[in-house]
C-alpha cells in the first residue's frame, strides 16, 4: 500500500497502518538491502509516531464524549478516565 504523493501527515490512521504492515512485511522478506532497510525503517518509525498521536489525539476524543453532566470527566476508583463498552443501537435492540 504505497500513496507516493501523499504526505506521511495526511494518512489516515487506516492508510498509515497498512504502509506500515506493507514496510515490516518487506523488511521481514529478508529480500532488502541494507540500505533500503534503513530507509524503511526510518519510514516505518515515522509511520508508528504518526499512528500514536492519531490514538492519542481519538482517546482524548473519547474522554472529552464520556464527561459527566456537570462537565467533569468520569473517573474510575483508579482515578483514571472512565471506560464503557461502546454499544451500537443495534446492540442495545439486541440486548432488550
Amino acid at each position: 500500500m504505497e500513496v507516493p504523493d501523499k504526505k506521511k501527515e495526511d494518512f489516515s490512521f487506516e492508510e498509515a497502518y497498512g504502509r506500515l504492515e506493507a514496510i515490516l512485511s518487506k523488511l521481514n522478506s529478508g529480500e532488502v538491502s541494507l540500505e533500503n532497510s534503513l530507509v524503511l525503517y526510518e519510514e516505518a518509525n515515522g509511520l508508528i509516531t504518526l499512528c500514536e498521536e492519531k490514538l492519542i489525539h481519538a482517546e482524548q476524543k473519547i474522554e472529552t464524549l464520556i464527561k459527566t453532566r456537570s462537565g467533569e470527566l468520569a473517573l474510575n476508583d483508579e482515578g483514571k478516565p472512565e471506560c464503557k463498552p461502546f454499544l451500537s443501537n443495534l446492540d442495545k435492540g439486541l440486548s432488550k
